[in-house]
């Protein structure tokens, strides 16, 4: 038996559809509000309902909120790529500040309880010291990490003047696939370094930029605190029961494994599990990349009865590859 109704927003894309099969695999009913301009219907499971619409189209989210008894919402939709905000900075304050700000209008109209945030590490810009923890300056250097701190501050105002509870979830670096090949990574263009370095060895790409080989690091090059998409999509699972448990508490959690991986270690696990040699071309640092971003999760563990269930590098690379190569058999 169902025990209600989650709507899920951006749920035909990359995490989304992941937290759709978590929410599903759980017993929970799921309908799914996503434009599809990214997203593709086919990554929607079939026992979701998917209602293609924009957040802001108050109608269409307000009618699937009251049609399917959302008690509620896990958000997802948004723009994501770092360098794409600092070019145009106004599509990212449209996209995930303003389309935002129309959701949680709409989750209030309609009685919606409890909402869940797909928040972001760069919420902390560069931090002054590594593992980050979720009460460390936030000093966003990108329009990508200030659009998603401004949802987080509306979420907080909101919570204080409405029946609604909520989670901040900043993710770190977010990779793998669906363990049973149901759902991975689609998109066109990805800019995530295992998603690019899976093409490389799938042959769709010639070679994987390496940007910045003089970081303050063991290596010389970035290190980042790669989460498996799985276990991401579990962690907001775990979170819903927990704001349903605590109506009056709203949560803010990094959601990562609280240690990090350089590009060339990445890059060494792509080799191993592939057999192969991925050509890696040097280049120089992209502006606004800290050396080191690895999430302090004590909160996180502290807070959910969540455990990793993949946190291994050769097997987040495995799933990456597998989804890959069934891409490529899609055409």
């Amino acid at each position: 038996m169902s025990k209600g109704s989650v709507l899920v927003t951006g749920g035909a894309g990359y995490i989304g559809s992941h937290a759709v099969l978590a929410l599903l695999d759980a017993g929970w009913g799921v309908v799914v509000v996503d434009n599809l301009t990214t997203g593709f219907d086919w990554a929607v499971d079939s026992r979701a309902t998917l209602v293609r619409a924009n957040i802001e189209d108050d109608e269409a989210v307000r009618g699937a909120m009251r049609e399917h008894q959302v008690v509620a919402v896990m958000h997802f939709a948004g723009s994501i790529i770092v360098p794409e905000s600092v070019e145009n900075p106004l599509k990212y304050y449209r996209n995930n500040t303003v389309a935002s700000r129309a959701l949680i209008e709409s989750a209030v109209a309609c009685g919606v309880k409890h909402f869940i945030f797909s928040s972001t590490a760069a919420t902390y810009g560069t931090p002054d010291k590594v593992p980050v923890a979720e009460d460390d300056p936030k000093a966003p250097i990108n329009p990508y990490g200030m659009s998603k701190l401004m949802t987080e501050i509306m979420l907080k105002d909101v919570a204080a003047a409405h029946p609604i509870n909520y989670c901040a979830l900043r993710y770190f670096n977010v990779a793998g696939a669906d363990p049973q090949g149901r759902s991975g990574q689609s998109t066109a263009g990805a800019t995530h370094l295992i998603k690019v370095a899976v093409e490389a060895a799938t042959g769709k790409r010639q070679s994987v930029a390496v940007f910045g080989t003089d970081f303050t690091t063991p290596d010389g090059t970035g290190v980042r605190d790669y989460i498996h998409v799985s276990d991401l999509a579990a962690a907001h699972v775990h979170a819903l029961d927990r704001l349903i448990e605590a109506p009056t508490e709203n949560i803010t959690m990094n959601a990562g494994y609280g240690h990090g991986y350089s590009v060339l270690e990445v890059l060494d696990a792509v080799d191993r599990v592939t057999n192969l040699q991925i050509e890696r071309k040097m280049e120089g640092r992209r502006a606004g990349d800290p050396a080191e971003l690895v999430s302090d999760n004590r909160r996180i563990l502290a807070t959910l009865p969540w455990r990793p269930q993949h946190d291994d590098l050769d097997q987040i690379v495995r799933d990456a590859l597998a989804w890959e190569r069934k891409l490529a058999e899609r055409g």
